[in-house]
């Protein structure tokens, strides 16, 4: 039996935008890694983890997860907050590191074993105009990739209208250019269009809206590029507007994938059980790790709803190693986001996930497979990471009057 000793976070990459939790035991050696990062909120995960959550789980058996999850989760009263359950998601996902390696096998294995022999994901192409769309989805095309998410430059892309050909009020709110749904209405099936032109229909695309339109321009647009197959649409309606999914899945059959917001059961639950999506999207850390994950996999099963665990540009190797270790295990698996990292990042994290063409590969070793430099990683932080400070520079969209644009 070995017992929780410490619970620390290690915060690291540039302004330390990636927290680590490192769950020690009494045993000689034996410790498990988890990703706990939250690019807007680092700070504040760090304070659950060590003032909230480390205090009830040191000295417990690290063998028992599900009754330490439940311990965590039950720990502050007021539940399903996203940052509340990052931070049980990195101690969950060290706590299956630690068994993993006690247990001298890959987390995939005791999950149920591998149910494919590799992990399908897919590459993010984008441009400015579509002629540098094309380019960089024939990139993708030949770094091995057969699903390609298609953007027309950022979210919103083919909906901005500068500022100097926008009718603005005077003085505008807005900086650079606004968000106009009507233009971006007309963009996306163009863009699609043209792209089934070039490439047929051997490549698969996603697009992802990020929740930028009204819920009845959601409804349009899946309506819109139906003729060219996707993959899916990725997040159309904001959580806040859940209920339209049942009108949209009665106007169109274009797949829809959702969830990279959710961290509350009950935002995924009825989608699930009223199959009124195809993908759930949740980011492993954000559910509140493995534990969660696996158990939201198995109800999507029963429903028929495959998984995409999101990933997004801001996130770790860790969290990743967890999600390729769930996307093995789970039989109704159906694409993973990728991630792409520095080399001097890559080489902070022994033993992280191998891409080769279109495919994602877990390390064999025991646990997560992967292990934290600590010196590499106080390396990529510049500094002491207890006392790095990260500004939020998200820049929120807006239309031509003023009015903010979701998400």
């Amino acid at each position: 039996m070995a017992k929780i000793m410490s619970v620390e976070c290690i915060r690291t990459r540039k302004n330390g935008t990636w927290t680590i939790v490192k769950v020690t035991t009494d045993q000689d050696g034996l410790y498990g890694i988890g990703s706990a990062s939250d690019i807007y909120n680092p700070e504040a995960v760090v304070m659950i983890v060590e003032q909230l959550l480390a205090p009830v789980i040191i000295g417990r058996d690290a063998a028992n997860i599900e009754d330490l999850w439940q311990t965590m989760y039950m720990s502050g009263y007021w539940r399903n907050g996203a940052l509340l359950q990052t931070a049980i998601g990195g101690i969950d996902m060290a706590l299956w590191d630690i068994k993993g390696k006690e247990a001298g096998l890959p987390v995939y294995q005791l999950l149920g074993g591998a149910c494919r022999a590799a992990v399908p994901c897919y590459g993010h192409a984008g441009g400015r105009d579509i002629a540098e769309l094309k380019e960089d989805v024939y990139r993708f095309k030949e770094e091995g990739y057969t699903v390609i998410r298609a953007q027309l430059g950022g979210y919103g892309g083919g909906g901005f209208v500068e500022l100097g050909k926008a009718n603005v009020p005077s003085p505008s709110w807005a900086s650079g250019s606004v968000f106009d749904e009507h233009a971006y209405l007309q963009a996306i099936p163009a863009m699609f269009e043209q792209l089934r032109e070039e490439f047929g229909f051997g490549v698969q695309f996603t697009h992802d809206v990020h929740e930028h339109v009204s819920p009845i321009g959601a409804i349009q647009l899946s309506k819109r590029v139906e003729p060219y197959d996707l993959f899916y649409l990725e997040d159309a309606i904001a959580p806040e507007q859940l209920g339209w999914y049942r009108q949209l899945r009665t106007q169109s059959a274009t797949p829809q994938a959702v969830g990279e917001l959710f961290a509350n059961p009950q935002e995924w639950t009825p989608l699930i059980q009223e199959r009124l999506i195809d993908f759930i999207r949740v980011r492993v850390s954000k559910a509140g790790g493995i534990s969660a994950c696996r158990k939201i996999a198995a109800l999507a099963e029963a429903f028929g709803i495959r998984t995409a665990w999101q990933e997004g540009g801001e996130n770790d190797p860790v969290n990743q190693a967890a999600a390729v270790h769930l996307d093995m295990a789970i039989w109704n698996f159906g694409i993973q986001e990728i991630n792409h990292f520095r080399p001097e990042e890559l080489e902070a994290f022994e033993g992280h996930i191998v891409r080769r063409g279109g495919y994602l590969y877990p390390s064999d070793k025991p646990g997560l497979g992967i292990e934290l430099d600590e010196l590499k990683a106080l390396e990529l932080v510049g500094g002491d990471w207890k006392r790095s400070v990260y500004f939020n520079p998200y820049k929120l969209d807006r239309k031509a009057d003023g009015t903010l644009v979701r998400p």
